[in-house]
């Protein structure tokens, strides 16, 4: 990540420019008053999961539920459906 320390006076004039740096770029600035740090503009973090991270949260979450049949049935339905309406993975790196 990159990382730039600038005064809140120069933050203040290129406000917009920083955040647009922060949200595109991922740079964090550092900002200082009178030399000190007082503050810090940042990316908001988002952790991606893999399907077996996310696999195994649910594993954990749902390990003392016990559905009924039905239940169990009617999930799978909402899976399959969902999954049908998902629109395809597309590789944005191959032409």
């Amino acid at each position: 990540m990159k990382e730039k320390a600038i005064s809140v006076t120069e933050a203040a004039r290129n406000f917009s420019d920083c955040v647009n740096r922060t949200h595109y770029q991922g740079m964090t600035y550092v900002l200082h008053k009178n030399g000190v740090p007082v503050a810090r503009i940042a990316p908001e973090v988002r952790k991606r999961s893999t399907g077996r991270e996310l696999a195994a949260a649910l594993r954990e979450a749902l390990k003392d539920v016990h559905l009924s049949e039905r239940e169990a049935t009617a999930w799978l339905h909402d899976l399959e459906e969902a999954r049908r309406i998902s629109p395809p993975l597309v590789n944005k790196w191959q032409s």
